[in-house]
């Protein structure tokens, strides 16, 4: 078995698409034609997207991101952490923790999303910012 993708509850998928090109660099794998559901191009996991809509259609109640006491989090690996981290900042995403050099090696960074869920800009596990 293998993780497949992700998929994160948002209002809108298509806004919430654009906002992941400008703010992260990532590509559009698709975007459903009614809206409702796309992801973004992440590698062998994608990162999903499903309109909030849609799941109260199916009979889900789901629930929104709670910025200030995250169940989890969304990591993005790049070598420059400080770069990804200004492009996320000037595509609207709030800083919740400026970047850190963690006792274990990593460089790790904070950003809330248009969305308010938390993402994390980090070197890869075991190196330096390269």
């Amino acid at each position: 078995m293998k993780l497949g993708y992700t998929i994160l509850y948002v209002d809108d998928v298509r806004q919430t698409v654009d906002f992941y090109e400008r703010a992260f660099g990532l590509g559009v794998k698709f975007v459903h034609e009614a809206g409702d559901y796309g992801e973004m191009d992440t590698g062998d996991t994608s990162l999903a997207f499903c309109s909030l809509r849609l799941l109260r259609e199916m009979g889900k109640s789901p629930g929104r991101p709670q910025t200030e006491t995250p169940c989890f989090e969304i990591a993005l690996v790049t070598p420059n952490v400080p770069g990804a981290l200004q492009r996320a900042l000037d595509a609207g995403c709030r800083l919740l923790q400026a970047p850190q050099t963690m006792s274990w090696g990593q460089t790790v960074a904070y950003v809330a999303d248009a969305n308010g869920f938390v993402v994390e800009l980090c070197t890869p596990m075991g190196g330096a910012e390269a």
